[in-house]
């Protein structure tokens, strides 16, 4: 995992690669608009949305991919369809090109993250 020194969100999208800002950019925006009750935080050198302390979502530019980490268990498995098709890992979606990001399910997945009670997180 590629980790970021920068000491805010601003400073990590301002050192992204140009090619992958536009798309991250966009992903801080829905996080920022859909995630009411969160706190923006830099945790493990990515952007984090705590809520209570806890991170339940987070995002981050990986040398091969874009990273969406979905740490809600209760949501993956209420998306389970919606998310068969996409490139998993235990608790992220990898994007290999920002062009294949499903913003509309990611909006989906913040709405169903705010919906829950939180502490569900793998």
């Amino acid at each position: 995992m590629v980790q970021s020194e920068a000491s805010d969100v601003d400073g990590y999208l301002a050192e992204a690669p140009e090619a992958r800002r536009e798309a991250l950019t966009r992903l801080r925006e829905l996080c920022r608009a859909e995630l009411t009750g969160f706190t923006e935080v830099m945790s493990y050198g990515m952007p984090c949305y705590q809520r209570e302390g806890v991170g339940e979502i987070a995002f981050a530019n990986q040398k091969q991919y874009i990273s969406f980490y979905l740490l809600r268990t209760d949501v993956r498995a209420a998306f389970v369809d919606r998310l068969a098709g996409q490139d998993m890992g235990k608790g992220c979606m990898r994007f290999r090109t920002p062009e294949r990001i499903d913003f509309e399910l990611v909006r989906d997945l913040l709405r169903a993250t705010v919906a829950g009670a939180g502490g569900l997180v793998c």
